[in-house]
């Protein structure tokens, strides 16, 4: 049943609905989502409302999927449709931050072990320059458990996002990661070369030898994402 008390902010762009459910098969077609995570989008018309699928495998998301939510994410319309216990994470994530209008959320698998040890996940790729400052981690115990490491109340997503501060990406301990971005092809971009970066960078501790990180002033964030994005969504729909 519609939920009344909370106005919708109104209909959207069918193109940016397609582009929300690309970037959930995207990113599972590359590795990066499994049969869990999400992501999400601040809406067009109104910054106090975001859209997020309902709780299904991320490659299986399709339009009529797209729930929309409150910043406190509660639902618009939930009617019987199953929601993600992680929404905390992207409501707080868009509450914290109006620069930012795409979220993900991964177990991204290369970048977990970076979560559980001292090493610190920097940027050694030009294309992953994001990530020059490093990560900062969450650790939940520092908020309290509830569902495991899950993150699930507004309590914990703001200590999540307050961890997250004015950066691209935040590691949550033995978990996965948060990554934001001001539009969705950014944010799927900075997902994906999390965790490309994160192999790479395993592979060059493992020679054993000193490791130049890309300076901060190094940092060169794509100004276009068209050409990637447009490859990534073709093939990604194609195969859905």
């Amino acid at each position: 049943m519609a939920d009344t008390s909370i106005p919708s902010g109104g209909p959207v762009d069918p193109a940016l609905i397609e582009d929300l459910v690309a970037a959930s098969r995207i990113l599972a077609q590359h590795g990066v989502l499994d049969a869990w995570g999400h992501v999400s989008m601040r809406h067009p018309k109104n910054p106090e409302r975001y859209l997020l699928s309902r709780a299904r495998a991320p490659a299986l998301v399709s339009a009529e999927d797209i729930m929309e939510f409150d910043l406190d994410s509660n639902p618009v319309d939930q009617r019987d449709r199953r929601m993600f216990l992680e929404r905390f994470i992207h409501g707080s994530a868009f509450k914290a931050r109006p620069d930012v209008n795409a979220v993900v959320h991964s177990h991204s698998p290369t970048v977990i072990p970076f979560s559980v040890t001292d090493q610190p996940l920097k940027a050694i790729s030009h294309i992953a320059s994001f990530l020059a400052k490093g990560c900062p981690c969450f650790e939940i115990r520092d908020v309290g458990l509830t569902q495991g490491l899950l993150v699930t109340n507004n309590k914990q997503g703001a200590a999540l996002a307050k961890v997250l501060g004015d950066g691209p990406v935040a590691l949550m301990r033995g978990h996965g990661n948060l990554v934001v971005a001001g539009d969705i092809p950014r944010a799927v971009h900075r997902a994906l070369y999390t965790e490309v970066n994160a192999q790479q960078l395993v592979t060059a501790l493992s020679l054993g030898r000193p490791i130049t990180y890309i300076a901060e002033d190094e940092v060169s964030d794509p100004k276009r994402l068209g050409d990637s994005w447009e490859v990534w969504k073709k093939e990604a729909m194609e195969n859905g």
